[in-house]
């Protein structure tokens, strides 16, 4: 059923591309022309109204349609999957008219078009987390709305924006727990406590500060910070008791102990042993490494015997260091 709605709206989508090239008659008047965008509109032709809307604003632009127009604008690109235009249309009619009475219209199509922004085709029809998703444009649209229900407090929109104010600050604080948990299993722990310490701060009142607070725990517990361990243990069992992190009364971790082993020592069920892969093997170092290998080369002649002094003496430490299986299989399990 997804492939078939997938394929029909690519068919809708190469349609609607089709028919954008639309000729308007240049003696249509201002009335005309703006009723005509209407009626597109009322049949949800949105590309067809936009060409409307836009030639009225161009033919007549301090006609007494201009100002409506804009706005049916905001909206018909809103309708029309096209949040980016919707909102810089959004953005200069409150710019051009921040007094017009209905500019709060055009701040709640604003936060509405970020509001959307993330939940594309794909996302309409596929099982995607939106708490994993990039939170640019979730954030975008709680402070669009946020300024609607600040400025205008008694706008018809402003419960409907502080409705999804909540959605939205519950999907950014569990997608602050989706980064703390990246850092949990990359053993980043200072930087997993500071994104649970954020949540716990910052988004009060959201079901994810239970989380934010057992990922304080278990990272300050990697890090041998008991103090900090147990005070936030005890707020977890205060205010979360239920918490899935809590097995009568005991705190169980979120990630287990990544498994640092080989893969030769996991597959032999560790009776070949290979030592750990040394911080050597990061990114940052291969780079030291290679800015290391740029610099030998441009080296003085009177310094590389130096050189290769100093480089011998390495291969020497590292003979010593080798295990029988790393000459048994020539180095290519050190």
């Amino acid at each position: 059923m997804q492939v078939k709605h997938l394929l029909l709206i690519a068919i809708l989508a190469l349609t609607a591309a089709c028919s954008s090239k639309e000729t308007i008659s240049e003696n249509l008047g201002e009335a005309e022309l703006y009723q005509q965008a209407q009626a597109d509109l009322d049949d949800r032709s949105f590309t067809s109204a936009i060409n409307k809307l836009k030639a009225l604003e161009s033919r007549y632009p301090f006609g007494r349609f201009a100002e409506q127009a804009q706005l049916e604008l905001i909206y018909a690109y809103y309708r029309n999957s096209e949040p980016e235009a919707a909102r810089s249309s959004a953005e200069r009619f409150i710019r051009l008219h921040p007094q017009h009475p209905n500019v709060d219209y055009a701040y709640y199509l604003k936060g509405l078009a970020s509001f959307d922004q993330d939940r594309g085709l794909l996302a309409r029809f596929l099982p995607l987390d939106m708490t994993k998703r990039d939170p640019g444009a979730a954030r975008d649209s709680f402070n669009e709305f946020a300024q609607l229900t600040s400025r205008y407090p008694n706008s018809r929109y402003a419960p409907d924006a502080k409705a999804r104010m909540v959605y939205l600050r519950n999907l950014l604080a569990a997608n602050e727990i989706h980064v703390a948990d990246y850092y949990l299993r990359r053993q980043a722990y200072v930087a997993a406590a500071n994104r649970g310490r954020y949540v716990v701060e910052n988004f009060q009142g959201t079901p994810a500060v239970g989380d934010g607070l057992a990922v304080m725990t278990e990272a300050y517990q990697h890090l041998d910070l008991d103090e900090l361990s147990n005070s936030s243990l005890e707020t977890l069992k205060l205010n979360y008791p239920d918490h899935p992190s809590l097995q009568d009364g005991e705190f169980v971790p979120r990630q287990k102990e990544s498994d640092n082993r080989s893969w030769l020592s996991r597959a032999t069920l560790g009776l070949i042993e290979t030592e750990n892969a040394s911080p050597d093997t990061t990114q940052s170092n291969r780079d030291v490494l290679r800015q290391y290998e740029a610099a030998a080369k441009d080296l003085p002649d009177e310094l590389r015997p130096v050189l290769r002094e100093a480089e011998a003496e390495s291969d020497d430490e590292r003979d010593e260091g080798r295990s029988w299986w790393s000459y048994l299989t020539f180095g290519l399990f050190d």
